[in-house]
């Protein structure tokens, strides 16, 4: 799924081009992250509607002088449906990830959340990019299936059914946080209450999310190692993951789940379509 600190680093020699933002990723609250499964220099994400197409492709991929850091082997299946009976995809912890998502429709919300601007005072070549930040994180999914379904909702504030926020009727609907200040209705930890507050303070911070769920076998312990590839976009990571990140420290899901992996990189803007055009040419010419 991925060849994985920054692809901007200073091997490449853009100097003053770097984009402003990107940096290394650190480590969260509740982080325990592997060095063998974290950053490099260059992101490969290789989608595709079977397994042995992707392989296929990344067999392909091979580049002298590039060697692959880390791989993960997501997948997104339409596995279950919800209470109105919708296809969904659902993670290995039962819930649809990607609810609350700012809607990818509204131009002006891709502008404000998730496209470099040319207000960011970001290098001309990255307008119209993104930030992307991958996340590898471990589920502990024997403890977590251990949990009634009503535990399990408390910590997510989600109800696992159909994904309506508790005490509301559909996944869409938007809890007025105002009218439980005490969290008696959806707890003060968790986890959509602290990732979106929806203050107009915490506006600034969505993200725009696209997980993938994987399994990796079992550890020396004879533990599954399996959980979920999370990738996010933003204009900004400081503004965007960062701040979410650490709103979310000490919520009830921290109990079962443990990163271990990923990195913040930079997708290019796309090409024009004209002639001579390709992806990267405005980087590659601002590099000189």
């Amino acid at each position: 799924m991925a060849v994985g600190a920054s692809l901007f680093d200073g091997r490449f020699g853009l100097g003053s081009h770097r984009p402003r933002a990107l940096v290394v990723m650190p480590s969260f609250p509740n982080d325990v992250l592997d060095p063998a499964r974290c950053h490099g220099d260059l992101l490969v994400q290789v989608c595709a509607g079977d397994v042995e197409t992707v392989r296929s492709v990344l067999a392909e991929l091979a580049v002298p002088g590039l060697v692959p850091r880390w791989r993960v082997e997501g997948f997104r299946d339409q596995n279950s449906v919800t209470g109105d009976g919708r296809a969904v995809d659902r993670n290995l912890f039962g819930f649809r990830d990607g609810a609350g998502n700012p809607d990818v429709r509204d131009a002006a919300e891709m502008e404000r959340l998730v496209w470099v601007g040319a207000d960011a005072g970001e290098p001309a070549w990255a307008v119209g990019g993104s930030y992307q930040v991958v996340r590898i994180i471990r589920f502990a999914t024997a403890l977590w299936d251990g949990e009634s379904v009503a535990r399990q909702e408390a910590v997510f504030g989600r109800r696992k059914s159909d994904g309506a926020p508790l005490g509301l009727d559909r996944e869409d609907a938007v809890f007025d946080y105002g009218s439980d200040p005490s969290g008696q209705v959806i707890a003060l930890d968790a986890h959509i209450r602290r990732a979106n507050p929806r203050t107009p303070e915490t506006a600034g911070s969505r993200i725009l999310r696209r997980g993938y769920s994987y399994r990796g076998g079992v550890d020396a312990a004879g533990r599954r190692d399996e959980g979920m590839l999370f990738i996010c976009f933003q204009r900004d990571v400081e503004a965007g993951f960062a701040t979410m990140q650490r709103r979310l420290a000490g919520e009830a899901l921290d109990r079962y789940v443990l990163p271990v992996g990923g990195g913040y990189f930079f997708v290019l803007p796309g090409v024009s379509g004209g002639d001579g055009d390709y992806l990267g040419r405005t980087l590659i010419d601002a590099a000189g």
